[in-house]
This record gives C-alpha cells, structure tokens and sequence, in this order.
C-alpha cells in the first residue's frame, strides 16, 4: 500500500501510449478521486487477481453446466432418448421441437431477468436459478414421453433466461474497458469445457445403463443436473454483488478500500461505476440506438453456429463420417479445445491492442473456409479439420462480440439493457441453431451449411459498418464536434 501521490500514473498493464483511465480521473471532474491513491501498482494486480478468481472463476464454473445443461441433447440422443422417447418420427422434427422450446422462455426472459440480478442481487438470483434448473435437467431423466420432456425444457429456459446476461452484466461492472476481454474470454473458456468434455463425460454416464432400472440415457440428465444443484448451493457462498452494493461485506473477498479502489478505476475509465435509480424509461433509451440491434444481430448470428454445432456436432460425426456412438461422443472434446485456445489467445491480444473488429472478421473468414471444408470435401480427415476450423472460429468470436459490445456502450442501465439483449439475440440464434441441421437433408447437411456461412457473412457486414460509422464518430470526438455517449471528451469507440 502506497501512501497519497505514490502511483504513477502511467500503467503498463494496459499497453498504450494514449492517457490510460487514471490519467482521465484528473481530467474526469478537475480533481483526482484520492480512492486511486490507495493502492500501488503491484496492489493493482493483486486485487484484479482476487476478482478473477472469485469472480470470473465461479461464474465461469456454473456458466459451464448451465452450457452442458441445455446442449445435453444429442448425447442423450444417440444414447437411445429419441428411440425410447418416439422422437424419430415424424421425420425427427420432435427432436428439433424439444430443442427449440427452451429458447422461448430463454429469450423471453431475459430482459425482466437481468433486472432482477440487480435488483434481487446476483448472490441470490444467479445462485438460486442455477440450483432451479439443475433440478428440472434431474427431472428430465424421468420423464415417460417426449411432450414431457419438451415440457421440462420450457421451463428450463425460463431459469437459465437470467443467468448468462446476468453474468455478463456482472463481470462488466468490475472492469476497465480493456481488461473485460479476456475475462469475457476465460469465463467462456471455463464454459467451454462443458462442450468439449460432455461428450465424453455423457459416454461415461451412459454406461451406468440399467443401474437402478433406469437406462443409460437417463444417467445423462439424473447425474449432470445433480452437479448442477449442488454448484448452484455453492454459488450462493461464493458470488459477489456489484461493486457497489456492498460488495466489501462479502466473505473472503476484498477490504471496503480495495472495493472503493476498484469503483474508482472503472469510474475513471468510463464514468458509470455507480447504478443510476432503476426508471423503466432509462433502462429502455438504449433501445433507440442501431448500433445496440448491431450487437444483438452480431450475436444472433455467431451463437446461430454454435448452437448448431452444440446440438448436431455427434450426430454429423455419425451420420456424415461414420463414426459409432463412443467415437462421435468423444470426438465433439478436440475441436473445442481448439476452439479454447484460439479465443483466450484472440481475448488477450484485443486487450492488449484494443481492437476488436478485425479478430470477429478474421473468425468469419476462418468459419466460412471451415464450412467449406466440411461441406465439400470428400475425406473424413479433411472433413474433421474444417470442424476444427470451424468451432475455433465461432468459440472464439462469441466472447468478441461480447467484449465489443461492453467497449462501446456506457451506463449501469445501459449495460443491463444491451446484455439482454445480446444475450435475447443469442436465444432466438439457438431457435435457428436448433433447426439448421434437418433430418431430411442427412447426412450431407448443405443447406444447413449455407445457412452458416450465410450468418459469418452477415456478422462480417455488421461489424465493417460499425467500425466504419466508430471511426467517423471518433474523429468528430477528436476535433470537439460532439461528446461520444455522454462521457468526458477522452471517451472513444473500439473498433
């Protein structure tokens, strides 16, 4: 700890030569916030660590089963749900509905539930509606039809509806600009796991066929909505508020002083540290802004893909390459792991450098070559590598869309406005993503592959026309023209 006037302000964790978030805080109101002199550089680091473990680590750990939850599907079909269930007729379009129900509640929901995360609290809400669907996935290893089942995941879309924006808007609260990307990107990172080993994990459990008098599909959702509940009971004890709801009162976490440190740095950064009083009209406005339906389109788009991927990777595996049930359930983990990879090493770089576009638009070029791989090529070997491109592309560019987002919006309630919805335009993505890869259209799957590389073409489009309009709007900022989205004149799009 540092006595007043000791931290520099110059910070090299950021890597920038332009006036960094403490140099703004003497220019932010003419007076430098003494919370910013608490603390040295070193400190600075220790307490970022703290958050990210406390923080990013747990919310990325439930992120992770509320993933394998909800794209649990496909294992258990082809473990023998579909045929016990009768989902394979009428031309399989049953599955696709059980699929596609969850995100009507998920989409629905999303904007009410993210105003309870603040209002409720996270500690609460994002803890109890984690422990909430764990035990609807248990209930789904009972059901004896499949409208049952369909039923189930109505109302697992209803609890999961908060949880993601709630996250989103959460991390975004406790970091600078520059520093969300790769907490965005280790927070989907950790989720990301659940795509790679719940394959494997899904074999696993399907071998307890027949214990109990319960087949092997069942063991699927009876054991992974057990976990769920039982890391939904340890989020209550370890989610953190809001940085300015008290958060110093949580157990374990940071001193009332490292919680004003922290407020203070984000407030330098970009103004809106603290909550403005909740107003239907302010939580709204946002809505009136192109760039927010942007975003929202961007993340449609990119989560249309992975949705697809999620729910139809072991099947094409089957169908398309020939693989037997293990091996199409094990393979799904290589390409997500790849996949991992390419999106913590893109989230770095785009902190480090503060650019955003150019990483998405490199992930659509690299998508559409993968699906073109994978389409129109007649080896399994060739075939597996553009799924490998593939899945790397669209892991990697769901945390960019993300980070590209939090960059260039300001506000509490702007946040949570645009976290839902990105995340409600992530939901209808998972509507389309359930019905891209048709029965009818096995095991080749063209149209469906069309419709992907049409989505990279959209989110490139997208993405040149906001970074074209930031980069105007960034030079008007600079030659005093006008203030960019209410901020002090240092404020500036990322493009």
């Amino acid at each position: 700890m540092t006595d007043k006037g000791e931290l520099t302000h110059r910070d090299d964790h950021y890597g920038t030569d332009s006036p960094t978030y403490l140099e703004k805080a003497d220019s932010r109101d003419g007076q430098r916030n003494p919370a910013l002199d608490y603390f040295s550089p070193a400190d600075h680091k220790r307490i970022k660590r703290k958050i990210d473990l406390r923080l990013v680590l747990t919310l990325g750990l439930m992120y992770c089963v509320s993933l394998m939850d909800r794209t649990n599907m496909p294992n258990a079909a082809i473990a023998g749900m579909t045929v016990e269930l009768e989902m394979v007729e009428p031309n399989g379009i049953r599955y696709s509905i059980a699929n596609l129900v969850f995100f009507a509640t998920y989409t629905l929901f999303q904007p009410v539930a993210t105003v309870c995360t603040r209002k409720v609290g996270p500690k609460i809400f994002l803890a109890g509606i984690c422990a909430a669907w764990g035990a609807v996935v248990m209930g789904m290893g009972f059901v004896q039809d499949w409208t049952a089942l369909t039923g189930l995941r109505v109302v697992l879309g209803l609890f999961e509806a908060g949880f993601f924006p709630g996250c989103v808007y959460l991390i975004s609260t406790w970091y600078v600009r520059y520093d969300t990307g790769k907490r965005y990107g280790v927070f989907y990172l950790i989720g990301s796991l659940a795509s790679a080993l719940s394959g494997i994990l899904a074999y696993a459990l399907s071998q307890m066929n027949g214990l109990g008098g319960y087949t092997g599909w069942r063991w699927i959702f009876i054991m992974e909505g057990s976990i769920t509940v039982l890391l939904g009971i340890a989020g209550y004890f370890l989610i953190v508020p809001f940085p300015d709801q008290d958060a110093w009162k949580a157990k374990g976490f940071l001193t009332q002083r490292e919680v004003e440190y922290v407020m203070a740095t984000v407030e330098a950064d970009r103004g809106d540290a603290k909550s403005e009083p909740f107003t239907l009209g302010r939580f709204l406005r946002p809505a009136r802004s192109i760039k927010v339906w942007g975003f929202a389109m961007m993340f449609l788009c990119t989560t249309t893909m992975a949705y697809a991927i999620a729910y139809f990777l072991p099947i094409i595996l089957r169908d398309r390459m020939g693989f037997d049930i293990a091996a199409s359930q094990c393979l799904v983990a290589p390409p997500y792991a790849f996949g991992a990879l390419i999106m913590y090493c893109e989230s770095w770089l785009g902190d480090k450098y503060h650019v955003r576009g150019p990483q998405i638009l490199t992930n659509c070029v690299t998508g559409i070559v993968g699906l073109a791989i994978l389409g129109w090529t007649d080896t399994v070997g060739s075939q597996y590598f553009g799924i490998f491109l593939l899945t790397g592309a669209v892991q990697a560019n769901i945390p960019q869309v993300m980070a590209y987002q939090a960059n260039n919006i300001r506000g509490q309630w702007t946040r949570a406005f645009c976290s839902a919805t990105l995340v409600g335009g992530g939901g209808i993505g998972g509507i389309a993503g359930s019905l891209i890869f048709r029965p009818q259209d096995a095991p080749e799957y063209i149209p469906g592959l069309w419709a992907c590389i049409t989505a990279c073409l959209i989110i490139g489009s997208i993405t040149i026309a906001l970074d074209l309009w930031f980069m105007r709007q960034n030079k008007r900022a600079a030659a005093g023209e006008i203030v960019l989205e209410g901020a002090d004149s240092s404020f500036r799009y990322t493009l």
